[in-house]
């Protein structure tokens, strides 16, 4: 049994976390840290933990954990990771600060100057589907963001395929807890709740994400304009992804591409007609599109919490540490 640590427990992501981990057959939660929290009962703040986390928040992380999740915003985790990568702590990144390999890159989009560089070089992306084997085993991974994995997993086959041009048109809308736990003034309910509302057009920080790992899986390098919209939902990502396809290729050229990337892998599944319902609250995700004269249509949906999120931190946990990939994570979205 390993011991777990996470830092950033108060969130919605590291309550997530707590979640999947509190009945995962081969971890403990070791320690949950929270600055404002500490000295709680882990279930006094997340109320649906009661009976499962018994804990209290503390403002370090203890130092006999094995490995740890940062659940933290962006900035904090290139301060805590280095010290616990030299004490043979594994770590993942939940946060923006290790997935960006450019730094010059990170650094444009993110605003601040990287004070780690040496392990942003190193970290590996966690998405397991296209990355799985650099992820076995390694000691510090990046977990991508959630609108980058639900239009990576739609993007990454077709340009790999080589049928589709470079310029890529993402329509993408998230539910409300993507924002985060604190509203802002454009993500309070009154603002938002009868609404849809297009945000970060062209500033996005997810955008130049998409585009690294597009092109590190497909060996192209892609243009993307990536339009982020907010929906009236608690959860859930629909990527729309818009491509043309080359001369000469037809719409049934690509039609398998999807059930011959996705065959085998236990989390995505290529299916007629992607829909959130089907896969909130789940590790889940689903892929399709339609392709008719010389254009095609992607689709990709997720949970931004789970699949988006934690789910796939704790898939990429499981690959670290030589667990089965599907453990504490095999079970199905809501349906309604």
């Amino acid at each position: 049994m390993k011991k777990i640590g996470i830092i950033g427990g108060t969130g919605y992501t590291g309550g997530e976390l707590a979640r999947l981990l509190c009945r995962h057959p081969d971890v403990e939660i070791a320690s949950m840290t929270s600055r404002k929290d500490a000295g709680r009962r882990v279930s006094d703040v997340h109320s649906y933990l009661y009976g499962y986390a018994d804990l209290e928040f503390t403002e370090k992380v203890s130092d006999d954990v094995d490995l740890v999740f940062v659940a933290t915003p962006h900035g904090v985790a290139m301060n805590e990771v280095p010290s616990l990568l030299s004490s043979g702590i594994k770590c993942i990144d939940l946060s923006g600060d290790y997935r960006m390999h450019d730094v010059p890159t990170y650094e444009k989009w993110y605003g601040h100057t990287h004070t780690d560089v040496e392990n942003l070089r190193d970290a590996v992306y966690g998405l397991p589907e296209l990355f799985r084997d650099n992820i076995k085993g390694a000691d510090l991974v990046a977990n991508p963001g959630c609108y980058a994995t639900a239009t990576i997993l739609a993007c990454a086959p077709l340009m790999k395929s080589g049928l589709v041009g470079s310029d890529i048109f993402v329509d993408a809308k998230s539910g409300t807890s993507g924002a985060g736990m604190n509203p802002s003034a454009r993500t309070h309910h009154p603002t938002c709740g009868e609404s849809i509302l297009p945000y970060g057009v062209g500033t996005h920080r997810h955008t130049p994400e998409i585009e690294m790992a597009v092109q590190m899986y497909s060996g192209i390098k892609p243009d993307v304009l990536f339009v982020p919209n907010l929906l009236p939902i608690v959860r859930g990502i629909l990527s729309s992804c818009y491509f043309t396809l080359k001369d000469g290729v037809e719409p049934e050229d690509v039609e398998s591409i999807y059930a011959d990337t996705y065959a085998n892998e236990p989390f995505v599944h290529a299916v007629p007609d992607p829909t959130i319902r089907a896969v909130v609250g789940s590790n889940h995700a689903q892929v399709g599109l339609k392709a008719f004269g010389n254009k095609v249509v992607a689709f990709s949906v997720l949970d931004n919490l789970v699949k988006g999120a934690s789910g796939q931190a704790v898939q990429c946990m499981n690959l670290m540490m030589g667990f089965d990939e599907t453990a504490g994570l095999d079970f199905p979205g809501l349906g309604v």
